[in-house]
């Protein structure tokens, strides 16, 4: 048996489906898969995205589920640390939310892939861009173009420290999988990167396609949110899916 520990924001929400498949491909039906992310998801803040409130990644019940569970072999991905960027963090703060994440991580694995911030498209934007764009996704944020680049290059060097000092894997983004939005990755290119990030690749024979478990997936309540400010608990027991894996969201 194995287990995969994802965490990360609205990347990791679109691409979760490949996440879980390519788990199941590689380490077979059994395959434990504990996930907090979410569209906006920071990382030691609560983050709002529509109606919906999350709590940061930090203070989710994924670390007691983790501490409960027994020993395996587990593989942790740390991804889409900017969100705390654009909601005004400091450097130093996000950084200190993300070493957190890092020391409680090395409690149960030394197999740990941390990403990097999507530099190569943050420098592509023009002014007329970034505000359209600060608009939709953060309509609070002030920050401008060059704050944001300032803060981000600082946070990505920041990263690339943390990974020597806790011994994770430092994955550079690749420019490629990025177009018109700077901080998304494309559709066409979300099982690619999924699986460079996760660090397995699959063949198109060896996957399980299902729209009904994408959509289940998708619509899979995490253990705690509030919805239009009313808290929804859902106590999280891990989902079996038809294909195989068990899935814990936080």
């Amino acid at each position: 048996m194995a287990r995969i520990v994802a965490l990360g924001a609205s990347n990791l929400t679109r691409g979760f489906r490949t996440i879980v498949s390519t788990a199941r491909s590689v380490w077979g039906p059994e395959v434990e898969i504990l996930a907090a992310f979410g569209h906006g998801r920071s990382y030691g803040a609560p983050s709002q995205f529509l109606f919906r409130t999350l709590p940061g990644i930090l203070r989710s019940g994924l670390w007691a589920e983790l501490a409960r569970r027994p020993s395996m072999t587990t593989r942790a991905l740390v991804t889409d640390v900017g969100n705390d960027i654009l909601y005004g963090f400091s450097v130093e703060r996000t950084l200190s939310w993300v070493e957190e994440v890092l020391r409680r991580l090395a409690r149960v694995t030394q197999d740990i892939v941390l990403t990097g911030l999507p530099l190569a498209s943050v420098y592509r934007l023009s002014q007329i861009k970034f505000l359209a764009f600060r608009s939709m996704l953060v309509p609070s944020c002030r920050l401008t173009l060059s704050q944001v680049i300032d803060r981000a290059e600082g946070v990505h060097e920041g990263l690339v420290k943390l990974s020597s000092v806790y011994g994770a894997k430092f994955f550079q983004l690749d420019p490629v999988w990025y177009g018109f939005d700077p901080i998304h990755v494309r559709p066409s290119y979300w099982r690619t990167a999924w699986q460079e990030i996760l660090g397995e690749r699959v063949l198109e024979s060896q996957r399980t396609r299902s729209m009904l478990e994408s959509a289940r997936l998708y619509l899979m309540r995490p253990e705690r949110r509030l919805i239009f400010g009313i808290e929804q608990v859902t106590p999280q027991s891990g989902v079996v899916l038809r294909s195989g894996g068990q899935v814990w969201l936080y």
